[in-house]
């Protein structure tokens, strides 16, 4: 039985991330969406303090910290499996300290060089996610001649760098960064390809939940006319085809349609019939 796609929450405690900015910036708030976040179907709750938005300014590290590490101590203590989205070595310690358990940098240690170093003194799993700079300098690095191999490609560069500083290789989890310097066709292109980046070798994690590519596809001429329960069906098909070539989670804002895609994913899969049984019958 292959193991069924996990669901990786978001929790956004910031006052201005592009979908759910400010809703859940109080922390008694944001405790209770991440424990609702679980009730309704994640596995795994991924805790951010700063936004990424395009256009997003940085936040000072002390106030990212401010809002992730009481947000994350609580939901350990409640027994959540809690992912941190930062950026910043310091905010990944407080927060593993915290009961945090999985470090998801998007920058994949190209931000903060001593990310790494601390992925490996702690053995925490981290998503090294493909970047190529922050996104208000993102408009000067769209252009790929096949943006699926130089995906992969920059990804291996910074598996190899982790892999160099001690990382254990199986504690490295790949996200291809969609929506990051990329534009809408670019993010189809690779979504098109996840078998090849299910074939890296180290699990996958593909995050597409409401952003900008899905909105522009349900409203054409106006995204942000696109209806957010129409962005998650869209999101919940994305899931189910990154559950079918393996991935082993997606990073969603609705768990509940994305967890109900990735079963159906999963009972087809666990019920295909042998290759004994196929060549019979051919």
């Amino acid at each position: 039985m292959r193991e069924q796609t996990k669901i990786m929450g978001v929790l956004n405690v910031t006052p201005d991330s592009f979908s759910d900015g400010g809703r859940y910036f109080d922390h008694d708030r944001a405790i209770a969406h991440g424990l609702e976040l679980i009730d309704t179907g994640a596995d795994i709750i991924d805790v951010g303090g700063e936004s990424t938005r395009p256009g997003s300014v940085r936040v000072d590290e002390d106030e990212e910290l401010r809002r992730v590490v009481p947000v994350i101590r609580e939901l350990a203590a409640a027994g959540a499996v809690i992912s941190v989205d930062t950026m910043r070595a310091r905010v990944a310690r407080e927060s593993l300290a915290a009961g945090a358990h999985i470090i998801n940098d998007v920058s994949a240690g190209q931000s903060d060089p001593t990310m790494l170093d601390l992925a490996a003194e702690s053995a925490a799993p981290i998503v090294l996610m493909h970047w190529r700079g922050y996104l208000d300098q993102a408009s000067a690095t769209f252009h790929y001649d096949d943006v699926v191999a130089e995906v992969i490609t920059e990804l291996r560069t910074r598996i190899d760098e982790a892999i160099a500083v001690g990382v254990d290789p199986a504690n490295i989890i790949v996200d291809p960064g969609l929506g990051f310097s990329k534009n809408a066709e670019h993010n189809w292109q690779i979504l098109a390809a996840l078998d090849e980046f299910a074939g890296l070798d180290h699990r996958l994690l593909v995050a597409a939940s409401r952003k900008r590519f899905i909105s522009s596809l349900i409203s054409p001429e106006d995204p942000k006319l696109a209806e957010q329960t129409a962005k998650d069906q869209a999101t919940a098909t994305i899931s189910a085809l990154s559950a079918q070539a393996g991935a082993w989670a997606v990073r969603v804002h609705d768990p509940a349609t994305s967890a109900i895609a990735c079963r159906v994913v999963s009972a087809v899969a666990d019920h295909a019939p042998s290759p004994a049984r196929t060549g019979a019958q051919a």
